[in-house]
């Protein structure tokens, strides 16, 4: 039978997906069509260099992803392409769109046709696109917000309307947070399965982290624009060198995994992300307290120049400001309150060997599979388990629906975060 299960809670968690990103591209034109058109030339110039740096960001990550596979396609909208063909398409940055159509394309037989041999591929393509969401959330969505809320304190725009946007953009951050924290539970046995109280929590302390960092960063940045951009590449560096020196292991070659260590650095600079596997309690409490201390001297810094100098266009009393700079740091440790609550009562810790996935099986790359059936090599993905494939699987199938079809990237990370 299959390994993995493709719910019905699944599929809207895929089509919701695509939908935010549909709503992220078409309100990104709409951001910069208003920036051109107020003439706000400087911040245009941020949001486009966010817009691509994260798109060349997410296309390195699926191109290599692909090679990795040795370009082995699960789905027929990606075998329409040949690898040249792919090559350029993400050169053209609209490579990551294909493994959205081919998600759709599984996804569909799935759910509307009931068919089952997909199930494995389907939540195979689904794991690497919670991952490059991943990437897109903290290297365009996180920086895009802290830019709006900065421009917003800049100008004095903070309406009702203003926070609930803000804290709209926000919950979606947290939600691909927390659509990637169920692409890693996918891998849990069964009697592991997450309850919707541990899903709540889970969305809510991230969303509680996420967001109160961000405040702190809109707040430093509001006051002092130009010293944004040397804490934020000191503290990525430092971030940086954290992660190289943790020595992680995702990607098959030395010039992928520096990247991802590079992607770490980033992604640590607004939330935490386990890398290694075995316990990470210091890590993480030398981590919280860094960000801890860095935000109390954000909103600091933020409290003492609306007091004395008035860089912003309307007064601020010294109490509110206080108030204001205390609360972005209490909405902090109140995360981490509900974050010690998720992991004392409801965080599974496992061994690897209990996670879905053969881990004993042969290593190649882009994937892993046993030593059995070894003659059906050139028509079965190299990244399954073939110890359970036909013999008369024609060339070009996907595996059956026995096959134990995986994605070795996202079992990795797994086995990061639950031992």
């Amino acid at each position: 039978m299959s390994v993995f299960k493709y719910s019905k809670r699944d599929c809207v968690l895929t089509y919701l997906g695509l939908a935010f990103l549909l709503s992220d591209i078409g309100l990104d034109i709409w951001t910069a069509v208003s920036f051109y058109q107020e003439e706000e030339y400087l911040y245009l110039g941020i949001l486009i260099l966010f817009l691509v740096g994260s798109s060349v960001l997410g296309q390195a990550f699926s191109w290599l992803w692909y090679s990795y596979d040795n370009f082995e396609r699960l789905t027929k909208v990606e075998r329409c392409l040949s690898p040249r063909q792919l090559k350029v398409l993400h050169f053209l940055q609209l490579g990551t769109y294909f493994r959205h159509a081919g998600v759709v394309e599984l996804t569909s037989c799935s759910c509307i046709t009931k068919t089952r041999d997909p199930v494995d591929a389907a939540v195979f393509l689904t794991h690497d696109l919670s991952m490059l969401r991943l990437f897109e959330a903290f290297s365009e969505s996180a920086p895009q917000l802290v830019l709006m809320l900065t421009i917003m304190l800049r100008q004095g725009q903070l309406d009702t309307l203003t926070v609930l946007k803000a804290i709209a953009s926000a919950s979606a951050i947290a939600f691909s947070v927390t659509v990637y924290h169920s692409s890693l539970r996918s891998f849990l046995p069964e009697k592991k399965k997450q309850r919707p109280i541990s899903a709540l929590i889970y969305f809510t302390w991230t969303l509680l982290l996420i967001a109160s960092r961000l405040a702190a960063v809109a707040l430093f940045a509001s006051v002092l624009p130009c010293f944004i951009f040397t804490h934020f590449i000191c503290s990525w560096l430092l971030l940086f060198f954290c992660a190289w020196r943790s020595k992680t292991e995702l990607m098959d070659g030395p010039g992928g995994e520096l990247l991802y260590q590079a992607s770490v650095g980033l992604i640590w600079y607004f939330n935490w992300f386990t890398v290694v596997e075995g316990r990470t309690r210091y890590k993480l409490l030398f981590y919280h307290i860094f960000i801890l201390l860095d935000m109390s001297l954000m909103c600091g810094l933020w409290c003492w120049r609306t007091h004395t100098r008035q860089p912003l266009p309307f007064k601020i009393p010294l109490f509110y400001a206080c108030l204001t700079g205390v609360s972005v740091v209490g909405l902090y440790i109140l995360g981490l309150i509900l974050k010690i609550i998720y992991y004392k009562c409801y965080h599974p810790n496992l061994n690897k060997e209990d996670l879905k996935g053969d881990a004993s099986s042969t290593t190649e790359k882009g994937g892993v599979f046993s030593a059995r059936n070894l003659a059906l090599e050139d028509s079965v993905p190299r990244f399954c388990d073939r110890s359970h494939v036909g013999e008369d699987l024609p060339d070009g199938a996907v595996a059956q629906a026995d096959s134990k079809l995986y994605n070795k990237r996202m079992r990795k990370l797994a086995e990061n975060f639950f031992s």
